[in-house]
């Protein structure tokens, strides 16, 4: 079934392109929600009037992604986690853990879904992250996987002392009511 994309379709195609999908993908998928349109004959003539229009927003969103690559492109954003023995995280670093170190470091946003890792980030250290952000404009952003198990150390042991002492005034509170009766 030939269907017309009414916007950017990561793998298909961008908008105003015409392509040819399974039916069972374009009803269930793509005609419900507007990611495209039949291409009948009525359509594929409003298609070439609005050619135009399109080409001038083609173009502005390839400037946008040049100049986002050329503000990302090999900088170095730091991501803190917990990092145990031997360097291993308690977890991983997400997509979204990335994006928002890029928003808040770099001061551009970019969504989650553009982040893209070949592993997942289990270890602390430097590892290069991709940016797909559009068609097939990346930038490559070095992530920095840093260790707040100091600023946490200092925490927690307060409040593990806390609730010790809790515990033991608990018990004697305990004892003494037993002695009580």
């Amino acid at each position: 079934m030939n269907v017309i994309l009414l916007g950017e379709l990561r793998g298909k195609g961008g908008e105003g392109d015409v392509i040819d999908v399974a039916q069972g993908y374009a009803e269930n998928y793509l005609l419900p929600k507007r990611l495209a349109i039949k291409a009948t004959p009525g359509n594929l003539k409003q298609l070439e009037e609005r050619r135009h229009n399109i080409a001038k927003r083609e173009e502005k969103r390839i400037a946008d992604a040049e100049a986002a690559k050329a503000a990302l492109d090999a900088k170095t954003v730091k991501v803190d986690a917990r990092v145990g023995e031997e360097g291993q995280l308690f977890g991983s670093v997400t997509s979204t853990m990335v994006a928002d170190a890029i928003k808040e470091q770099l001061g551009i946003e970019i969504d989650r879904r553009r982040v893209e890792r070949s592993t997942a980030i289990k270890t602390a250290g430097v590892h290069e992250v991709s940016v797909n952000l559009y068609r097939d404009i990346a930038a490559s952003v070095y992530v920095v996987v840093g260790d707040v198990t100091a600023e946490e150390a200092e925490e927690e042991p307060e409040a593990d002392e806390a609730v010790e002492g809790a515990e033991a005034e608990d018990v004697e509170e305990a004892e003494a009511s037993e002695d009580a009766e």
